[in-house]
């Protein structure tokens, strides 16, 4: 693997984890010694995270990480509501049934599999492993692109929503409704059940004291 990608995905996990936090310097010389390479593979990787918009330019030198405040998840969610919806109404269309009928059996009991561990992995591994299957079924590569983007930029609320076991709950329900709804290859079903998430996760979301606050409209 290349120095810059190593680099790149590092940090792109480093940020989405909060190990970095938002507003902090990322220093290209600091960077270099702590990752082991020389500053243009670093200079690389964060000119990408900078595309990404996981990090932005700091007073002309260097950069920092991005905020991320409530109205920036709002933003995303109201671009998810089209994606996702998309995604799941065209699985139903085109999705194998078996998958997605076992699938929701995984969610059924997934609720009861919620470990003691505050980051979930193994729930999180099943629920990444849905989008990929919806992302497979709906076999539209540009509408998998722009998830992927998407869902970058949530895993950074969601790990700082992670720690309510009952909204967990009831986003496992959630989920097996989507996976259900798809296995009995029934669009409409699809999105109504996908938008019923959505706007529950958004609200969880919303609730999460460490977003930044909405800077001020000018008027």
């Amino acid at each position: 693997m290349r120095a810059s990608e190593r680099a790149y995905r590092e940090l792109r996990a480093d940020i989405v984890s909060w190990r970095l936090t938002p507003g902090q310097v990322l220093g290209e010389v600091d960077l270099s010694e702590r990752l082991g390479i020389s500053r243009t593979p670093v200079r690389e990787a964060l000119s990408r995270l900078t595309a990404d918009g996981l990090t932005e330019p700091h007073n002309g030198r260097g950069v920092v990480v991005s905020a991320i405040s409530a109205g920036d998840v709002r933003a995303l969610y109201e671009l998810r509501d089209s994606l996702d919806c998309r995604a799941a109404e065209l699985a139903a269309q085109r999705g194998d049934r078996d998958t997605f009928r076992a699938l929701a059996e995984e969610l059924s009991h997934a609720a009861e599999a919620l470990s003691d561990d505050p980051d979930h992995p193994a729930y999180y591994e099943l629920v990444d492993r849905m989008d990929a299957e919806i992302d497979h079924a709906a076999g539209n590569p540009y509408l998998q692109q722009a998830l992927a983007n998407v869902r970058l930029h949530l895993a950074r609320v969601r790990r700082l929503s992670t720690s309510n076991p009952r909204r967990l709950a009831i986003a496992a329900a959630e989920h097996e409704a989507i996976a259900r709804s798809i296995a009995e290859g029934d669009p409409a079903l699809a999105v109504a059940t996908t938008r019923v998430h959505l706007k529950n996760a958004l609200g969880n979301a919303l609730r999460t004291p460490e977003l930044a606050p909405v800077s001020p409209v000018a008027s």
